[in-house]
């Protein structure tokens, strides 16, 4: 009888757990075209692979870019038009609740500039970075102990150009991303062919750091970047060339050393395309980028001791101009957000091999252009 009870009760414990492990929150930006509602909650079934909408907010327009700060349980998304007055984007957070996902807005910051793009969260969790594409500018919005968000900390605004016409007559910050202990950013400018590397205070006031930008090949366009999870390299998708430029990373100084740049594209592909996003599987092994105008993601396999990339192949992302992408925190799905032809793509994924196959899954949001995980 005490073996039954004791059966009876793990049973229970484990179905009540189970719908923990199997279902995750998706958060969806947009760019608020063709029918979009704004940023979209989705719960992915991680059993049958499918995503199923719970949530819309419609406050504001072009929620393009979301960042997570999870200690706080905050979502914030970038807006191209927000609800303020002042002529420029602007940047909302919102909390998440815990037992559902869904969000409710709490208040919202100005972006500081035109056409925000990009949206970081300091790891410790002290500051938001806005990358505005429009005017080259970056702002840094404290965050609250409530996870609310603060007016700008400091406000950074590049000069220069380029030589692509049309595409680097001035500055355009396109990302902002700390390094892993927050010291440092790495903000990224298509417009004028460097990363910048800031400092960064426990004021939220930013400085140059001791070698303060690394130069890209003139006409690259560096748009997103990613550091290895060991911290020894980082990795940049460089959008106008469709190329990825690798680093070593000096954790001491946060300066940059070039170590190879490798092209994006297979062999024969002469049509239009450009690149758009970059990330790593979760253990570092396997390393993926976005291409809008082959439609597909690039996989490479990574050394972990020379930081050199490995060519594995391309997977189609199953729809138009992949502006973002996700791989999943357990590493066993990715999802492609593919604007243009308004669609969430499920692939699953080979952890031995780095390889995507497409479940077959997914969804419809229109003009769909970022998706992060809870």
């Amino acid at each position: 009888m005490k073996r039954f009870f004791c059966l009876a009760i793990s049973i229970l414990v484990i179905t009540n757990i189970l719908p923990a492990q199997i279902k995750d929150i998706i958060y969806a930006g947009t760019s608020s075209t063709r029918g979009s509602k704004g940023i979209y909650v989705f719960e992915f079934d991680r059993t049958q692979g499918k995503l199923r909408e719970l949530q819309t907010l419609t406050e504001g327009t072009n929620p393009g870019f979301l960042a997570l700060n999870p200690d706080k349980g905050m979502l914030y998304s970038i807006y191209g038009k927000g609800t303020l007055t002042d002529g420029n984007g602007s940047v909302m957070a919102f909390r998440i609740d815990k037992a559902t996902g869904l969000l409710t807005k709490v208040n919202e910051q100005s972006a500081g500039g035109k056409g925000p793009a990009h949206l970081s969260v300091d790891p410790k969790g002290r500051f938001a970075y806005v990358s505005n594409y429009g005017d080259g500018t970056l702002s840094v919005l404290p965050i609250n102990k409530d996870g609310s968000l603060a007016l700008a900390s400091d406000f950074i605004k590049h000069s220069g150009s380029s030589i692509v016409v049309g595409r680097q007559e001035g500055p355009h910050i396109h990302s902002a991303i700390p390094s892993a202990d927050g010291k440092f950013i790495y903000v990224s400018d298509l417009g004028i062919d460097k990363i910048m590397i800031y400092k960064v205070d426990e004021n939220g006031k930013l400085s140059p750091a001791d070698v303060p930008f690394s130069a890209s090949t003139p006409g690259a366009g560096p748009r997103h970047f990613t550091i290895h999870p060991n911290g020894n390299f980082a990795y940049s998708a460089e959008e106008i060339s469709s190329t990825v430029a690798s680093f070593s990373v000096n954790k001491a100084s946060g300066a940059l050393t070039a170590l190879e740049r490798v092209n994006m594209l297979p062999k024969g592909f002469i049509e239009r395309n450009s690149a758009a996003d970059i990330h790593f599987s979760p253990d570092g092994k396997f390393l993926y980028a976005s291409n809008r105008g082959h439609e597909s993601l690039v996989i490479y396999k990574v050394d972990s001791r020379s930081g050199k990339l490995s060519l594995i192949g391309h997977e189609g992302t199953g729809g138009k101009h992949p502006r973002n992408f996700m791989i999943d925190k357990k590493g066993e799905f990715a999802l492609t957000a593919n604007q243009n032809s308004d669609n969430i793509v499920i692939f699953t994924r080979d952890k031995k091999t780095g390889k995507l196959m497409p479940t077959g899954d997914q969804a419809t949001v229109p003009a769909v252009t970022c998706l992060i995980q809870l």
